[in-house]
């Protein structure tokens, strides 16, 4: 009878709990259905607005449908996010709307790459010319949100706060020796003295080939990073760089003192400025619109009327087989993408955005093929965001033309494969050990159980060496330069967008909007619209198979905190096996 009541019992508790989850589910879907038709309502802009420029949010390729983020069922923590795509259409329309006064800038520590900010920064320095000032504040500036506020009219920093300069900085993490204290081996293939993805596994530090690329690329982004201030708060390029080499800004008036800054004011005096720019007295409120909500307003250039048109296809992410995500750059969603685009004869020619550190060289070279196929019917042409490296450059280098900006970080033209071995894991730590039976010498080949033999080892360095053929190849024939040369400046090297310009790896250094006019002007259409591609993967979907995902990352950085960041490498690292066609490491500039 017990046994009855605990199977009765155990029943009525499964019915109640799948009770719950189908409830939970179905008001998901019921606030995801309100939000949705919320979130597509336009806002509208009052008279003398000011734009709030929000740039602490993240900033990706496309602005993604959030409609689902605010759910905890989720583990969603309500960050907003917009596209940078959104800002730059923006940033335009503001500059010829009348009911827009001024833009407030509002930064911090921006969720974005060099490359990204460069392209909002040169946005805001063209909508200037509208005459309409821009007014940037902040309690602490990081160097990357100096970098963009300098570009205002009038930067004001809190008289407590903070303004970073000092030069910048990359640090790289090496799991060597968290490896042998586990007892993992990790097996290493490569092609290339620069190919360092793999330093990390068998390295305490930096190789002084990896040092070498390293200095080489930080360099060149920090000179633009200076450039760009130079110009904007009219100090020289040497004078900040003596600031940032001394740590001359070191309390706020300091500052002031070396004309970083225009002011130190409280927030209240900072409202009163933007009410008197846009032709309100002290008394009256403020009328404003948030970036987003103006970003609603504005229909992608899809709303056009011309037959013509030229489409925008991204290619965001790690490169993985199959679908994908909207993270992620599927070959086969991608692919397919780029066929349609090919098919469509109201498509007159392609610009593929790429923002992408590679990933599997198998889905590159299917993504590459398609790019092949589609240049010899329209004009296809690159635009590189902040990364445009290894696989990344792969699927890129048939364009017609690449444009990059000069802090894009690209090149990375190398091959390697990681096979971990857990035997001594497997068996000095935890006890187990394998034993069975094979048919064929190389049956067990990919086997993580045991050391990889010499022969095993031959064959995998000889697929290794194709795959870095094939690609130097591609490279070859699309850049129209010798395999023999793309190999003195391949070999895995890194290289920064300015450095690819002069040894050939792309065209020229160029916005975004410049690569779309020069694919319209290849394609000899001068009135067109432009459409985005591929569709962004509904936010039902995406919850449907990723919110398990999305649960344990909310919980890991609950539990983690700050060394989140450290768990998310050593967890990248970890699932680099195979061969890849990547960047060599995960960069971070600070």
């Amino acid at each position: 009878m017990r046994e009855f009541f605990k199977y009765v019992f155990a029943t009525i508790v499964g019915v109640v709990i799948s009770l719950v989850l189908f409830t939970l589910l179905f008001v998901v879907i019921i606030v995801g259905v309100v939000s949705s038709l919320d979130s597509d309502k336009t806002v509208s802009v009052s008279s003398n607005s000011v734009l709030y420029l929000n740039m602490d949010q993240a900033i990706t390729e496309r602005t993604a449908d959030d409609t689902f983020s605010n759910l905890p069922i989720v583990g969603g923590d309500g960050e907003k996010s917009i596209g940078f795509n959104d800002i730059l259409k923006s940033l335009k329309k503001a500059k010829t709307d009348d009911d827009i006064k001024c833009i407030y800038l509002n930064v911090t520590s921006p969720n974005a790459g060099f490359a990204t900010l460069r392209e909002v920064r040169n946005a805001l320095i063209d909508f200037k010319t509208s005459k309409k000032k821009i007014i940037a504040y902040s309690e602490v500036y990081t160097q990357g949100a100096y970098y963009l506020a300098s570009v205002a009219d009038k930067v004001y920093l809190n008289p407590e706060g903070t303004l970073e300069f000092k030069g910048l900085s990359s640090q790289i993490m090496f799991f060597k020796g968290a490896l042998e204290k586990l007892g993992v081996e990790a097996q290493i293939i490569r092609v290339g003295s620069y190919k360092s993805a793999i330093e990390p596994f068998i390295l305490d530090k930096m190789s002084d080939k990896n040092r070498e690329q390293v200095t080489a690329y930080l360099n060149g982004m920090y000179n633009t990073f200076l450039e760009g201030i130079a110009e904007s708060r009219h100090i020289s390029t040497p004078t900040l760089h003596q600031i940032a080499d001394d740590y001359k800004i070191q309390q706020p008036k300091d500052a002031i003192t070396y004309k970083l800054i225009d002011g130190l004011k409280y927030k209240d005096e900072i409202l009163d400025e933007l009410k008197s720019l846009s032709g309100k007295d002290k008394k009256s409120n403020i009328s404003s619109i948030t970036i987003n909500d103006y970003a609603k307003n504005l229909k992608a250039d899809q709303s056009g009327s011309s037959s013509n048109k030229v489409a925008v296809i991204y290619a965001d992410g790690d490169i993985v087989g199959g679908e994908g995500s909207n993270v992620q750059i599927g070959s086969e969603r991608l692919s397919r993408t780029i066929r349609k685009a090919r098919l469509d004869s109201s498509i007159k020619a392609i610009v593929l955005r790429v923002n992408s550190p590679g990933g599997s060289a198998l889905a590159s070279d299917v993504i590459w093929r398609e790019i092949i196929l589609t240049k010899k019917v329209k004009p296809v042409i690159a635009s590189f965001g902040d990364v445009a490296a290894s696989g990344g450059y792969y699927i890129a280098c048939a364009a017609d033309s690449i444009f990059v900006q000069p802090n894009t970080i690209t090149g990375s033209i190398g091959v390697f494969g990681v096979i971990p071995n857990f035997q001594k894991l497997l068996n000095s730590k935890l006890g187990i050990t394998f034993d069975g039976v094979k048919t064929g010498k190389y049956a067990d080949i990919m086997s993580t159980n045991r050391p990889l033999t010499d022969g095993e080892r031959l064959i995998i360095q000889t697929d290794v060496n194709r795959v870095y053929d094939t690609f130097i190849t591609h490279v070859s024939e699309g850049r129209k330069k010798s395999k023999a040369y793309i190999d003195s400046i391949g070999g895995g090297r890194v290289w920064i967008g300015t450095d690819a310009v002069k040894i050939g790896l792309a065209d020229r250094t160029g916005s975004f909007n410049d690569a779309i006019t020069s694919a319209a002007k290849k394609a000899k259409v001068t009135d067109y619209k432009v459409v985005e591609y591929p569709e962004m993967i509904s936010p039902f979907k995406s919850f449907m198979e990723n919110s398990a995902d999305k649960v344990k990352t909310y919980y890991a950085k609950q539990e983690l905190g700050d060394n989140y960041p450290i768990y998310q490498q050593i967890k990248s690292a970890i699932s680099k096996s195979g061969v890849q066609t990547r960047m060599p490491f995960e960069i971070t500039v600070k």
